[in-house]
Parts: C-alpha cells; structure tokens; sequence
C-alpha cells in the first residue's frame, strides 16, 4: 500500500473521523460510528478509494 492522503486531507479525515466516534461514544446516532472509516484512513494514509477514482493528496507522490 503506498500512501496517497496527505497534508491537510489527512489532518482532517483524523478530526472528522475523531469527532464523530466520540459523538457516537457520548449516545450519538448510529451512523455516526462511520467516524472510524475516516480515523482509520487518515491514521493510516492510505483511502482504499483514491486509486479507484485516481486522486493522490500525497505531495511526495505527485512529482
């Protein structure tokens, strides 16, 4: 797997996603356990997603 979020995209797939699980953790929605999809792939830098549709945030990547 070889990275394709970065920068800005990364930083805020982690504060959604954070955000979201802990309204879930507090008796939030249901839905909103969707959090961990976006904390996952922030954490780890790779969105299963991108290659498909053939976007790279990575920067290191681009060149």
């Amino acid at each position: 797997m070889k990275t394709n979020v970065g920068g800005i995209d990364r930083m805020l797939r982690i504060v959604v996603g954070a955000a979201l699980v802990i309204w879930a953790l507090m008796g939030g929605p249901v839905w909103a356990w969707i959090g961990i999809v976006p904390l996952a792939t922030g954490l780890i830098g790779f969105c299963p997603l991108y290659p498909l549709i053939g976007v790279n945030t990575c920067a290191r990547d681009k060149q």
